[in-house]
């Protein structure tokens, strides 16, 4: 009886974990706007220097913001940086992002705004800290 019970107990031990539930549209994409966001700061702290990385469109990206396709676009298209690897990965990564944003996920999204400014000038986050708000 113990034989049998230690068997299934290893055979469990051993299983790989799985995710809870599989990825959604919504968390593909906003993992992948960090991705893009987090990679262009990482190009533009690393290549200040580089001519093409300083001229690159800002990027914040806003799922929210329906805006956000625009300006995707515009940095997709932007002549910027032609040949260079880094970029045209960067590229490669926002037109993904663009992709599943029109294509895949279309009826899955929600935007609760369309307020371009807001992806130029985007406010900065400030966090209340817990007992202090006013």
């Amino acid at each position: 009886m113990a034989a049998p019970l230690l068997a299934l107990l290893l055979l469990l031990a051993a299983a790989p974990p799985s995710q809870p539930a599989p990825p959604t549209c919504y968390s593909r994409v906003l993992t992948l706007s960090r991705e893009v966001s987090r990679d262009l700061e990482s190009l533009q702290a690393t290549e200040p220097w580089e001519p093409c990385v300083r001229h690159l469109p800002k990027l914040y990206l806003d799922i929210h913001n329906y805006c956000v396709l625009v300006k995707l676009r515009d940095f997709m298209a932007s002549p910027q940086c032609q040949r260079a690897a880094p970029v045209d990965a960067l590229k490669d990564k926002a037109r993904k992002l663009y992709t599943i944003m029109t294509s895949f996920c279309r009826r899955d999204l929600v935007f609760v705004s369309d307020d371009c400014d807001a992806l130029e000038y985007p406010s900065p986050v400030t966090t209340v800290l817990p007992g202090r708000q006013s």
